[in-house]
């Protein structure tokens, strides 16, 4: 099959979207996790619109990549200004970026209202921008903005802005939805249109998306069904709006589904950790429901469905997760049976026989009718399957707690925790302030305990969600409180539950650390001791 060639957005048209901000040294690590991902182009920003732009140019330039391509961005001349002269284009020029992406106007409606000049002028500032980038030894990409609108309004005009592009030499001309709300199938037929017409010229057939109407993959997906052979996107689908397509459902859909060559195998099982690293490096929570990389995509929490996949996962999974490095999550709630509290003990190397794995259901089942929620608390599930079959060693036994939280004079909130817990046979106590009542007990307890489990360290909070159980009780509600935690490398969630909010807090602190502690024990080496010497 045909090879795709892939063209990431994220470093500009992603960053547009709310609250997306990187640094440029950030920009730079993205732009490495794209290389080893094993994407060809990628567009940097727009080098002659800010400081941190230049900046980010700078870095790029003394950078080294495997494979990738970096391309600049910026738009065809100005009106009434020679293309040599046009000093955003001498930038692009004289930049070292290889490729450079140069965008310009397709629909009538723009021409005329926005950039406000005439048809042949527009395609006169199209070909001499090419032209002009192509002799200053630059291969030229060019994004035919609004492409689809202006087809539909005109489609002669729309081919010949692709057609001036290609004369003058650009290397691909990219059909753009940017407006996102062309539907497949008309997206298909103008492609289809686009593709006859370009036939027999040099330039490579290209596609960009927006999910405006929720069709971005799609679209993407039915310009390749047409000829295309060039995909734009970003990464999770960042951009403004609505977001851009994303390129982390495309790859798949074209490798796997289409069978397009895009990435080696393994480039395509590092799918997963890429878009995982990209969303925590804006701080982001990935989306658990994100198709093929979500923490959901490939989960099971029917009986039906657990036990379907148990004996051959292709009853219930369209692939093996493994493919785009991901994995099976076996969810547990109160529809689940026996047979997946045993797949998921067998997941933790932990022996249940069926009576246990019974026992373990009703109780799932008495403890989310008060409230507990094990989907998303992992950690707490394998510390209550531990507790069932007696593989449980709890951090320390707990005397009291206490948590003092008061307003200073200044208006300063101050809060204090006082700890009393035996661990190992010895009582310690200790106080210790913190920002919020829950960070000051998470501090006395690591005060307390953290010389005798070392390991306690590197175990750190991710996220903290609370949610009233019953809206009607207002503050006197019963609360959930969901942790999720890491050592640097796993995620795991915990949870607790009380009609005081610093007690579910406290619950759900504790098991995040005991899980916490299995995981880094059961890693260490048989007979190695988990405190100091």
């Amino acid at each position: 099959m045909t090879r795709i060639e892939l063209y990431d957005t994220t470093l500009r048209d992603g960053m547009q979207g709310e609250g997306m901000s990187l640094s440029a040294s950030e920009k730079v690590r993205v732009a490495h996790r794209l290389d080893e991902l094993g994407i060809d182009l990628i567009e940097a920003g727009f080098p002659s619109s800010n400081p941190k732009e230049l900046e980010l140019f700078h870095r790029l330039s003394r950078e080294t990549f495997a494979h990738a391509e970096i391309a600049a961005f910026g738009m065809t001349r100005r009106r009434d200004v020679t293309a040599d002269a046009d000093p955003a284009l001498r930038v692009l020029a004289d930049g070292f970026a290889p490729v450079c992406t140069l965008v310009g106007k397709t629909w009538g409606l723009h021409l005329e209202k926005v950039v406000r000049v005439g048809r042949e002028e527009n395609l006169a500032m199209i070909a001499e921008s090419v032209a002009f980038l192509v002799a200053q030894g630059k291969r030229v990409v060019y994004d035919s903005e609004h492409f689809f609108d202006g087809f539909a309004d005109d489609p002669d005009y729309a081919l010949r802005c692709l057609r001036a592009a290609a004369g003058a030499g650009a290397e691909t001309v990219v059909c753009c939805d940017t407006n996102g709300g062309t539907l497949p199938h008309v997206l298909g037929a103008a492609m289809a249109q686009v593709v006859a017409a370009l036939h027999g010229s040099d330039a490579r057939v290209g596609i960009h998306t927006h999910d405006d109407a929720g069709c971005g993959v799609a679209n993407a997906l039915a310009a390749v069904l047409a000829g295309a052979t060039h995909v734009q996107g970003t990464v999770n689908g960042y951009g403004e709006r609505c977001g851009n397509a994303n390129l982390i459902s495309i790859i798949p859909n074209l490798q796997l589904k289409l069978g397009h060559e895009c990435l080696t195998d393994d480039q395509l099982t590092s799918l997963t950790p890429a878009a995982n690293y990209v969303a925590e490096l804006l701080n982001v929570t990935p989306d658990p429901d994100s198709p093929y990389v979500g923490r959901n995509a490939f989960a099971h929490k029917g009986g039906m469905h657990v036990a379907g996949v148990t004996v051959d996962p292709a009853t219930f999974e369209h692939l093996d997760p493994a493919l785009v490095g991901n994995r099976r999550e076996l969810l547990i709630s109160e529809l689940s049976g026996k047979g997946t509290v045993l797949a998921r003990a067998r997941e933790a190397g932990i022996d249940l026989d069926d009576a246990a794995a019974a026992r373990v259901v009703e109780r799932v089942k008495e403890l989310e009718h008060r409230g507990y929620h094990y989907e998303a608390a992992d950690g707490s599930f394998e510390l209550l399957l531990r507790k069932e079959t007696g593989d449980y060693s709890p951090l320390f036994t707990l005397e009291h707690w206490r948590v003092i939280v008061e307003m200073g004079p200044q208006g300063h909130v101050e809060s204090e925790a006082t700890i009393k817990i035996w661990a190992r046979g010895e009582r310690y106590v200790r106080t210790a302030e913190g920002n919020g009542p829950v960070n000051a007990l998470d501090r006395a307890l690591r005060e307390a305990i953290g010389d005798i489990h070392p390991d306690l360290a590197a175990i750190q909070l991710q996220n903290f969600k609370v949610r009233l159980l019953d809206g009607q009780g207002g503050t006197g509600s019963i609360t959930r409180v969901l942790i999720d935690s890491t050592d640097g490398g796993r995620v795991w969630g915990s949870i607790g539950v009380s009609e005081n909010v610093i007690e579910s807090s406290w619950q759900a602190l504790v098991d995040s650390l005991e899980h916490g502690m299995q995981l880094r024990s059961a890693e260490r080496p048989a007979g190695v001791a988990s405190g100091a010497p």
